[in-house]
């Protein structure tokens, strides 16, 4: 019963909308035919064209301009009252040609707002898409987390013996394990994180921090993983041989996961036996901070996705990321109102992983 009165009412609306395109043709030749052939209203009939192009499409378009031009033209000769001049069948081509420019304009603006309409709809619609598919993998990623330190803490109830006498061999198996949901569980958090710090934006903890006791510290906790890959870390203060502090207004456990995230890539990315270099350098209002590994180097192409989610680059690495931490770490340095950048060495090969931050002035003077 509501769509058999829907489309009553949309057929009524349908019939006063020819009407009223009738009643305009009316007055228009109303006004042609009831004064001499010189006086031309023929330009008149832009407006039903327009309306027909709005309401009805391009095929009554073409017959609505079809129309108006018969009429106009028409005008030339009846009723006939007087004789015809070469002026006014001349004023009354030209009313006709633009009529024929405005049927014309007409079809195209009415295109051109179609095509506008589909590509929103389309941009809407795979904006919800992306929406959804960050609402699920923030979902998911939470839910994981509760499994994994489920099974992080069984391990080690199981390392430390409280189920019963563990083996050596059984141990190594259980350390693998452990380090393997270690992995698994710093990559959920990770991941929980970009997409957080996507929507709700990166909430940071500011206090005077100094980069070099950061760096400092991040290599300690990474001496293991370097001595593995045989890769040694070195530090350099710039045009100073002796170490300095460089201090910044930031957050202590955010920075130390940029100096982790950078120095990890840094050594994944070298060879055994190369060398990663940190470079503290000072400068009038930034601290700047560059990490140089000994690797293949940046190819041309990758610059431009280095920073994005997931990307994980095609150069031999000595082991496989998840692709989030130089995307969190861009996060990172962003949100202190910092910069962050990539470059290969120049007089060497291996690649640079540069980021600066606003200098603490207050804090350099209180050392």
């Amino acid at each position: 019963m509501i769509s058999l009165k829907t489309k009553l009412q949309s057929q009524n609306w349908c019939l006063s909308k020819i009407l009223l395109i009738l009643g305009v043709f009316l007055v228009i030749e109303t006004l042609e035919y009831s004064t001499p052939s010189d006086y031309v209203f023929g330009y008149l009939h832009s407006g039903a064209i327009l309306l027909v192009n709005s309401w009805f499409g391009e095929k009554a378009t073409v017959q609505a301009t079809f129309v108006a031009v018969c009429l106009t033209m028409l005008n030339a000769w009846i009723p006939g009252r007087e004789a015809i001049r070469i002026s006014t069948v001349a004023s009354r081509v030209i009313a006709s040609m633009a009529l024929m420019l405005t049927g014309f304009l007409s079809q195209r603006l009415r295109r051109s707002q179609q095509a506008i309409a589909l590509t929103q709809a389309k941009l809407e619609s795979q904006e919800q898409l992306v929406r959804l598919r960050e609402d699920f993998a923030s979902t998911l990623t939470h839910d994981l987390k509760t499994p994994l330190l489920g099974a992080i803490e069984t391990i080690k109830a199981f390392q430390e013996e409280k189920f019963g006498t563990v083996s050596p061999v059984q141990q190594k198996v259980l350390a693998t394990m452990e380090r393997s949901h270690e992995t698994s569980l710093q990559f959920v958090e990770t991941l929980l994180d970009v997409y957080r710090n996507d929507t709700e934006g990166l909430k940071l903890n500011l206090n005077p921090v100094d980069l070099v006791a950061i760096a400092e510290n991040v290599t300690g906790n990474l001496a293991s993983i370097a001595a593995n890959r045989r890769v040694y870390i070195t530090f350099s203060y710039g045009d100073s041989d002796f170490r300095q502090s460089l201090w910044v207004l930031g957050d202590t456990l955010q920075l130390e996961r940029v100096f982790t995230n950078l120095l990890v890539n840094a050594i994944n990315h070298s060879r055994r036996g190369g060398n990663v270099e940190v470079v503290l350098e000072s400068q009038a209002s930034y601290q700047i901070v560059k990490i140089l590994d000994t690797g293949a180097g940046i190819l041309s192409h990758e610059f431009s996705h280095l920073f994005e989610r997931f990307y994980q680059g095609q150069s031999d690495r000595q082991a496989k990321g998840s692709g989030l931490g130089l995307y969190l770490s861009r996060q990172i340095i962003e949100a202190h109102g910092g910069t962050i950048w990539a470059e290969n060495r120049v007089n060497s090969t291996g690649a640079i992983f540069g980021f600066k931050l606003p200098v603490y002035p207050h804090s350099i003077n209180s050392q």
